[in-house]
């Protein structure tokens, strides 16, 4: 009897040793690597970040970043998950690697630039949220044409380099075959050329700009918003980022929107989904920001019905 009690006294200390050591191991914080792209505005990320937040993610505590221009460098310290700003950096971190979940806070053309092949089953380690740049094209084109109803040549500022210029600028000349604009194409491959396209959109007698979106043109917000008031064009852009810069009208994603939400994906991913089995998500939230200060010094008056629809309007 004596060598029973014995015997469950010791399996009693072995059961409680095996607790306290199982409680003592350190739980795995998770990690994520922000590949930076240096013709991302910053607070893209902080965003982002916010929405870890609100999730219940505290960094440094129940969660570790680590932001990198390279790629290669992430993989190396085998982050969980790579978020990524656009197409560009995208692109970088698939050829980096193929098993570690990529998140793309947004891009212009997932399957036309490549990252996915499908929007609903992306499949693969790559997955993120949609600009829908290209299915806008067309609404801005009918906002210019508000603004200036006797619109009949229009010029389009793209970047051929671009993946997704292609697309854009068939929807665009799509809507201008509907409405009866003719369309001027002028590339942008580069910040030099700027101002050889404002000056060849003059020659043509162009009446107004609308500009596509593309990381060549996203870096030159000012100094294409200086040459549409030089050329007294009134111009339309992708992103509010031009217009606070000094451009006339934007319209399109609330980025910030899609920044926060993809905060979500990651959040799924670090719970055990798989990245190829979330779907790329459309916009939910559009914006219409009119710059009125620009539309004085270009000689437009923008009309109140347009005014209105305005989500913000800078005076």
């Amino acid at each position: 009897m004596k060598n029973i009690f014995t015997v469950i006294a010791l399996s009693s200390m072995l059961f409680a040793f095996c607790v306290l050591v199982g409680a003592q191991q350190p739980t795995k914080v998770p990690r994520i690597g922000i590949l930076r792209d240096p013709s991302s505005t910053p607070d893209r990320f902080e965003v982002f970040q916010q929405g870890l937040h609100e999730l219940g993610y505290v960094e440094g505590k129940t969660l570790i970043i680590y932001p990198s221009a390279r790629a290669a460098e992430l993989v190396r310290l085998k982050v969980d998950v790579i978020v990524t700003s656009g197409a560009t950096t995208t692109r970088a971190a698939k050829e980096a690697t193929t098993t570690i979940p990529i998140v793309f806070l947004q891009d212009a053309d997932p399957v036309g630039n490549g990252l996915v092949t499908n929007l609903a089953r992306p499949a693969g380690n790559i997955t993120g949220l949609s600009q829908m740049t290209a299915d806008l094209a067309g609404k801005r084109l009918e906002l210019l044409k508000e603004v200036l109803p006797k619109l009949s040549r229009l010029a389009v500022l793209g970047n051929s380099a671009n993946a997704g210029n292609g697309i854009q600028l068939r929807e665009t000349e799509r809507a201008a075959a509907i409405v009866g604009v003719q369309l001027q194409y002028l590339d942008i491959l580069s910040a030099k050329d700027i101002e050889t396209a404002f000056r060849e959109a003059n020659k043509e007698r162009a009446e107004g700009v609308l500009v596509l979106g593309g990381p060549v043109v996203n870096t030159q917000q000012t100094v294409l918003a200086q040459y549409a008031v030089k050329s007294r064009l009134p111009t339309a852009y992708t992103r509010s980022e031009f217009v606070e810069a000094g451009g006339l009208m934007s319209y399109g994603v609330n980025l910030a929107d899609l920044d926060r939400r993809a905060a979500t994906y990651v959040d799924k991913i670090l719970k055990g989904a798989k990245a190829g089995d979330l779907p790329v998500e459309q916009p939910r939230k559009f914006e219409l920001i009119v710059n009125l200060k620009a539309a004085k010094q270009i000689g437009v008056t923008i009309p109140p019905n347009v005014l209105a629809r305005a989500d913000r309007v800078i005076r």
